[in-house]
């Protein structure tokens, strides 16, 4: 087994700071999780993000699904 066939772990969490082009490492990991679905987000594929309120998002319907309960029509 190498280290891309391990299962994830708690300790494969990453703590991230999210900025509004980018975001930085506060402590080393593997994922995020999304704040709509809970699903792991590993670090390579993490494209959407909030940084006024710090979530991450596994995707663009993720973002659009927080967005829509943050302004309701």
């Amino acid at each position: 087994m190498n280290a891309h066939d391990r299962d994830f772990t708690g300790n494969d969490i990453a703590k991230l700071h999210y900025g509004d082009g980018d975001f930085a490492v506060l402590k080393p990991g593997r994922y995020v999780i999304c704040a709509i679905t809970g699903k792991k987000i590993p670090l390579e594929a993490l494209r959407y993000w909030n940084a006024a309120t710090q979530e991450a998002y596994a995707g663009p319907s993720e973002a659009l699904e927080r967005w829509l309960q943050r302004n309701p029509r």
